[in-house]
């Protein structure tokens, strides 16, 4: 397979680990965009990095044209509040590589075709289909850096291109900042009124910040979400959330137990489930959390967009 879009930041000379082996003699491209564009910067093997087999790993060179991480305000700070420092952010500091890899990278797989069977129908018959999008920042476009990259609308590219006879339509029914608290209060008018025949639901990144939503409520409320929109006929994926940087001051960082609960929710209602946890903390095995931040905190880059992108894609091609 090809790997594409494998995003890294490089701290002065430090090792920056791939996330899987490339393959003999595969050809290694690095550039400063996630997908080529006019303003792309091609960075050179022996000029701007070299590869070091031993730890399967990226290491800048001097004078290299790839940006230091240490630069970025945020670099060596400790519970930092975002708050205080102005411009935060990662997005002038990745690079992105693709490379052939013999290795395979998937995320995991659960049969949930029977919570899915109205929907698997209805793109076989040609639909319509329409789906909505609901959920917090992320879902509504988390500092993509295209609209055509936000996951969901990746994977509903996917789905036209695999049913070309069926009407999919989709809608963006995402608010930055909601926990499912907010969630409740615009399920009507961000998802009910639509009429939707599949609406994703992905909540818990607000929720499980300090001082926010416990575990009983999150559970009682994304439990709410589901029955309410279950009860109109229409079916549901739900996917759970990634870590926020661990140095972040207000993550509460116990999104494991957040994670959990929204797969309990899942099996409660009988409804299917996108394991996104659990293939971001299977990518970050060998990544800094900083490889995979838009903003630093709590908003997946390009290649972030695209593990939530695959554990869709493993509940429903």
């Amino acid at each position: 397979m090809r790997l594409r879009g494998e995003s890294f930041v490089f701290i002065g000379d430090q090792p920056s680990r791939l996330a899987l082996l490339p393959a003999p003699r595969a050809q290694l491209e690095l550039r400063s965009t996630y997908q080529p564009q006019h303003d792309t910067i091609h960075y050179a093997a022996g000029r701007d990095y070299v590869f070091d087999a031993s730890q399967n790993a990226l290491i800048r060179l001097p004078g290299s044209r790839l940006p230091d991480f240490r630069t970025n305000v945020l670099y060596g700070q400790r519970r930092f509040d975002h708050t205080r420092f102005p411009g935060y952010g990662n997005l002038p500091f990745f690079a992105y590589a693709d490379y052939n890899t013999s290795q395979r990278i998937e995320p995991h797989r659960t049969d949930r075709a029977p919570q899915l069977r109205g929907t698997r129908a209805k793109m076989r018959s040609g639909g319509p289909l329409k789906i909505v999008a609901f959920g917090d920042s992320i879902t509504w476009g988390g500092e993509a850096s295209a609209t055509r990259l936000i996951f969901w609308q990746r994977w509903v590219r996917d789905l036209r291109a695999n049913h070309p006879h069926a009407r999919i339509t989709a809608h963006n029914g995402a608010t930055g900042g909601d926990t499912t608290t907010q969630g409740l209060e615009r399920l009507d008018e961000k998802v009910l009124r639509l009429k939707p025949d599949l609406v994703l639901v992905g909540f818990g990144m607000n929720d499980h910040n300090r001082g926010s939503i416990t575990l009983p409520r999150f559970r009682r409320q994304l439990r709410e979400i589901v029955e309410r929109i279950r009860a109109t006929g229409a079916e549901v994926i739900l996917y759970s959330a990634f870590p926020p940087n661990p140095l972040w001051l207000h993550s509460a960082h116990r999104m494991e137990r957040y994670a959990a609960t929204t797969r309990d929710v899942a099996d409660a209602t009988n409804c299917a489930f996108a394991n996104v946890f659990a293939f971001w903390q299977h990518i970050a095995t060998r990544k800094r959390p900083e490889d995979l931040l838009a903003n630093n905190i709590n908003h997946p880059n390009d290649f972030g967009h695209w593990i939530y992108y695959q554990a869709l894609t493993a509940v429903l091609r």
